[in-house]
């Protein structure tokens, strides 16, 4: 389908309006307050919105209608582009000359102008300096700096300003915090200066009605909005706008007015809900509630500015079509559990049907030790369970949860250990994440901590006694995380709550069988007619044995009314650095041979389309149209006006044009054999190829091999290599231009995400770069030293990591948006993303093995509350054209006591998200400034727990068991790559430590952390795991100390990107000859990566256990075999973290330097 063809549908192609268009709102450009990516130490004042409007009254919910606030302009989309008259193009030549083309100017009807879209920067005014520490109640006493955990944060860096005055959060009720005109005045505690943000709230008044008949599903008009005339879609032509409602989306109003309800049993409604007497807003968010620019018509291409997770029609609408129930990947399903008989009928529990009887969850397989630190047994299966004939209120605990209460008996997690007395404190095996304090049939429903995972299981009850405990509150989530067993519901019908719009799950309650009640506002919603079938029991009557109320992770297939167009195909477009330097590394033939061999496994359906761009001082396209016989390359080499030389063709079918593509691959290599252009235009390429993929959205996939010399986006090398090992403070951590980061803007509206692979020996300014793809939510590769001959451990490292990324699952044009009980909210997010409004994430990819974070506080005390929940809906659409909704539902204890709290600390949760406010402090503001926070978090919680939790005064360094490795991680991270200075460390490496940081899910950053230890020349039977009839040895995890390696031995590291196997000087000759096939120890190679694969049971141990630490993660880390003479040596020893070096202190002495600055 050519160019045109869509972009007459769409304007200039998906046209989102997320503020990043040639006009554009401001309010989503600079990040709204509360949602910046830099954790820093100032009080919540941000100048960029003194002028934001005064909030209409103190309150969170304005008393008076929502004030609409005028766009700065709405983004009008270009006119579609024209048929070009077509150039003939010319066969595959080494140079084809320029003379045979015509004159390709731009013509006015392309894509729009790849000028500047955003204005540029001006300087911001800093924010005004604060007394670092804060935690102590003299604010004038100079400290080192300490993190405010829980308060929103300016935004990273100077903001992109914006010519008219910003107009503040206009996505959500008004921030009663920020648009105040001055900065908040200090407070005596650092984690609670300025007010809290507000919270996330999304109120709807839909009234609830019975199921409409089939034919009212398009034409079903709710109250009060008159939704836009709507014509069935043709197949495969883009209507509308993506990512907005096709119809009328649902009123806002405040919720009922009064104090939060009360855990008792609520008596049925006798009317609608409370509502404003004041008309509401014009328009809502998709989500369904939120503001977003309430002054344009909902038939306005920019005024669905949200997702569509919230349609319009809501759960009793539409036809009521049948059920069915799919496991997906169901490897690991047994029979389904049966729980005991005996259910009551004709009762419905007024308790979440989580606190009833649950069967035991299934046994998950065996998995690498680091990765079973992050996991606990996930069931996903639909459970019976038996009904208690009645109970209390919907989220009523007590007594049951007072009868768990910690304070009765000292538990494991609050035994006190001595640090410095206590040496060996790294248990053998992997610590599991700690398990909330919830009733035993509540936690079997919970959410796997290997998708959704809460720094502290236990949350306090108010801000004040959070801001004691001295810790962070936050979540870290792998959302989209491959999983052997997800419920997969398709179904006309999905329940949400009509007020927040929050998805039914395990932890609901109902009231009756035609009334639930949510648990996270707390409204009663009407059961739909339809979801009183159980599709899984093909049963009716029994709507919480439906699957959604019985798995805390589920998946649906959704409903038309969650689509704006058609779900969009599968697109990548591979965008080639072909400079002298790329050849030169080999990394093109290694490229084409993998696509080549992967072709056929593209995630992807008949849709499916790829092109071809590569570049070097000029840019070349390549035309694959079917009926070709053989591909033509099309030379742009005005790359300060790019365009398209012709309007399609450049991205084609792969079904149809399978043959050109493969006769290009094969070619690709040697049409560059001989070139001698050393210059790089990277940001021309990354134009070209935004404008290739703007009408469809899609992936972009580049590799780069130096830094970007030529054009726009042109970079000049800021490292200084004398200045690598500097104890001083590390510069140029901060992009060098925003170039990079509007042009992610722009690809993150149209649907595209970048990923970049960097294969270099030089410096590439990974810190400008990588921007391109942290905003667009795409990932970042990096390869150091890469060539192919001269480091074949990097070599054979990008081919298994260009395997998984051609063929992995892939999510596009994808919103995610995390909810939370009320009184809670969301400040801060960690991750690649552009967040849309306060609490939407947009993702024009995602990907299975991204993380995210978020830090939360607590705005309005949790007194009558004993849970509370988080929900992460992520909604995209598959690979394969479906539109699929992903809910992960996690529920947590409320508790009001600092011995509680800390005995549900998650201490590598915490580890994890100080890490990611680490790296954004390093930004922001510096380094060390970083670094000083880091120890204090360490000096901060281990003070409190001694003040406030210890009755009996004691001696030494005290920690609670749960936080007893807390200090050693701490030192981790100031001695991992990211933060460590005295060391001499290349700028880019730094750079990529602290990107991963950010990206990872938390069991992987924790191996990047603190990395495990194994010694393998013993390797035994003895405890072995039995997988897929492999035999896989489960040795001791060891202290990261010189004095637990020994000369007679072969100990294994695991860094999570890399693993070094070394071998010692008196290594045992059965170890030499049967697992490296060499004779002696000096016989061991110096650049040896691989095992020789050997018949013999010490070789087979050895290489299964390595393979299976392999297979536990999705990127492929290296192996390097290092003897005491390797260069290598330097960077394993650099990992043992317990001892001293010239720059850093020893674990103990970091010990004794905390216990000094708490006794102070």
């Amino acid at each position: 389908m050519s160019t045109a063809g869509f972009n007459s549908q769409n304007g200039t192609g998906t046209g989102q309006a997320y503020a990043n268009g040639p006009s554009q709102n401001p309010v989503a450009l600079q990040q709204p307050p509360g949602v910046s990516y830099g954790m820093t130490h100032q009080p919540t004042y941000n100048p960029m919105q003194a002028k934001a409007p005064a909030p209409p009254g103190p309150g969170l919910y304005p008393a008076g209608p929502y004030q609409p606030v005028p766009p700065v302009s709405s983004y009008q989309p270009g006119p579609p582009p024209t048929s070009y008259p077509s150039s003939p193009g010319h066969p595959l030549l080494p140079r084809p000359p320029m003379g045979g083309h015509p004159s390709h100017t731009p013509p006015q009807s392309a894509s729009p102008s790849p000028g500047p879209r955003i204005p540029p920067g001006q300087a911001t005014p800093p924010p005004p300096a604060v007394s670092s520490s804060s935690y102590y109640p003299n604010p004038q006493q100079p400290m080192a700096p300490t993190w405010q955990y829980n308060t929103p944060t300016p935004p990273l860096g100077p903001a992109t300003s914006i010519s008219a005055p910003p107009v503040g959060p206009v996505a959500n009720h008004v921030n009663p915090a920020a648009s105040l005109s001055g900065p908040s005045p200090p407070s005596s505690s650092a984690y609670s200066s300025g007010p809290p943000p507000p919270s996330i709230s999304h109120s709807a008044t839909q009234p609830p009605g019975p199921g409409m008949p089939p034919t009212s599903r398009h034409g079903y008009t709710q109250p009060g909005v008159a939704p836009p005339p709507m014509n069935p879609m043709a197949p495969h032509t883009y209507q509308g706008q993506p990512s907005r409602p096709a119809y009328g989306t649902s009123l806002t109003g405040p919720p009922p007015s009064g104090p939060p309800p009360t855990m008792k049993p609520t008596p049925p409604p006798t009317g609608p809900p409370v509502a404003n007497a004041t008309p509401p807003p014009p328009k809502a968010d998709a989500q369904c509630g939120d503001v977003v620019n309430s002054t344009l018509s909902p038939t306005d291409p920019d005024s669905q500015e949200g997702d569509i997770e919230c349609p319009g029609a809501v759960a009793g609408n539409g036809p009521q079509a049948p059920n069915s129930y799919n496991h997906l990947d169901n490897k690991m399903a047994g029979p389904t559990p049966t729980g005991p008989p005996g259910r009551h009928l004709g009762h419905y529990p007024s308790l979440p049907p989580g606190y009833q009887n649950t069967s035991a969850p299934h046994a998950t397989p065996p998995m690498h030790p680091a990765m079973q630190a992050a996991t606990q047994p996930y069931t996903q299966a639909p459970q019976p369970y038996q009904q208690p004939p009645g109970g209390p209120g919907p989220a009523q605990l007590s007594p049951s949860l007072a009868a768990m209460s910690l304070q009765s008996s000292t538990p494991e997690a609050l035994r006190v250990v001595n640090l410095l007395q206590e040496r060996n404190l790294l248990p053998p095996t992997p610590i599991p994440a700690p398990t909330p304090c919830l009733t035993q049939d509540l936690q079997k429903l919970n959410c796997s901590p290997e998708v959704f995972r809460c720094t502290l299981t236990s949350i306090p009850q108010t801000q004040s006694l959070l801001n004691k405990a001295k810790m962070p509150l936050g979540l870290l989530l792998h959302p989209f995380k491959d999983l052997s067993q997800l419920p997969v519901v398709t179904s006309s019908t999905i329940v949400r709550c009509r007020s927040c719009r929050t998805y039914i799950n395990p932890f609901v309650s109902f009231l009756d069988q035609r009334r639930w009640k949510c648990n996270l506002c707390y409204r009663v919603n009407d059961v739909p007619e339809e979801f009183m079938y159980n599709p899984v029991s093909r049963s009716y009557g029994e709507p919480h044995k439906r699957p959604e109320v019985q798995n805390a992770t589920i998946e649906f297939i959704a409903p038309s009314e969650y689509m704006l167009r058609p779900p969009q195909p599968a697109v990548y477009l591979f965008v080639l650095d072909v400079s002298h330097n790329a050849v030169e590394t080999g990394y093109l033939n290694v490229f084409c041979q993998s696509l080549l061999d992967n072709i056929n496994s593209l995630p992807g359906d008949s849709r499916t389309k790829v092109g071809f761009i590569t570049f070097d001082s000029t840019i070349h396209f390549y035309n694959l149209q079917e009926g070709l016989s053989q591909p033509q390359m099309l030379i742009v080499s005005d790359i300060e006006d790019i365009f398209l030389p012709t309007p399609d063709s450049l991205l084609v079918n792969l079904n149809e044009c399978k043959e050109l593509v493969q006769d290009l691959l094969k070619s690709l290599p040697n049409l560059f054999e001989k070139t001698m252009e050393t210059q790089s235009a990277l940001g021309s390429a990354l134009q070209a190829a935004f404008k290739l993929l703007s009408p469809t959205g899609g992936r972009m996939s580049v590799f780069q091999t130096q830094l970007p010399n030529l054009g726009v986006g042109a970079l000049q090398s800021r490292e200084d290599p004398n200045q690598r090992a500097s104890a001083k403070d590390i510069q140029h951590l901060a992009p060098a231009t925003d170039f990079y980061k509007k042009l992610a803007l722009d690809c993150s509206g149209q649907q595209v995400a970048v990923d970049l692979f960097l294969l270099s020996a030089q410096y590439c300014d990974l810190a400008s770069l990588g921007c391109i793809s942290r905003y667009s939510a795409g990932s970042v590769y990096y390869y150091p030293s890469y060539h192919h001959q001269h480091n074949p451990a990097q070599v054979e490292r990008f081919q298994k990591d260009l395997k998984r990324y051609l063929t992995r699952k892939i999510g596009f044009e994808a919103v995610m948006r995390i909810r939370c009980t009320k009184g809670l909210s969301i400040h801060t997010f960690h991750g690649n993303f552009f967040v849309r409004s306060t609490d939407l994430l947009s993702l024009p990819n995602v990907n299975p093995d991204a993380g995210f974070a978020v830090q939360m506080s607590i705005e309005e005390n949790l007194d009558d509350m004993q849970i509370v929940s988080f929900q992460a809906a992520l909604l995209y659409t598959s690979s394969k054209g479906e539109r699929r909704i992903r809910v992960h539902t996690l529920c947590l204890p409320v508790v009001n006591s600092l011995s509680d709290i800390f005995a549900g600390a998650d201490v590598q949760a915490i580890t994890g998200l100080l890490a990611c406010m680490a790296v954004d402090r390093s930004v922001t503001a510096s380094l060390s400034d970083a670094r000083d926070a880091m120890t204090n978090a360490a000096i901060d919680s281990l003070m409190s727990y001694r003040q406030s939790v210890l009755t009996v005064q004691q001696p030494g360094l005290l920690a609670p068991a749960c936080l007893r490795l807390f200090p050693l991680y701490i030192l981790a991270l100031l001695k991992q790559k990211g933060f460590r200075t005295g060391t001499s460390t290349r700028l880019d490496d730094r750079v990529f430590a602290m990107l991963q940081l950010k990206y990872q899910p938390l069991a992987y950053a924790m191996l990047m952390i603190h990395p495990a230890l194994y010694r393998v020349d013993d390797l035994t039977d003895e405890g072995a795991l039995n997988i897929n009839e492999r035999t896989i040895p489960q040795p001791r995890l060891l202290q990261l100390s010189v004095e637990k390696l020994s000369r007679e031995g072969a100990f294994l590291m695991d860094a999570g990107t890399v693993m070094y196997l070394w071998i010692g000087r008196n290594c045992h000759p059965n170890f030499l000859t049967q697992v490296l096939g060499v004779p002696s120890y000096a016989a061991v190679p110096d650049n040896l990566y691989l095992l020789p694969e050997l018949d013999t049971a010490e070789s087979q141990r050895t290489r299964a256990f390595i393979g299976w630490l392999r297979d536990q993660r999705p990127f492929f880390p290296s192996l390097h075999i290092i003897r005491d003479e390797s260069q290598l040596k330097a960077s394993f020893m650099q990992n043992m973290i317990e001892d001293r070096t010239e720059s850093a202190l020893s674990y103990y002495e970091f010990l004794l330097h905390l216990q000094q600055q708490i006794s102070k």
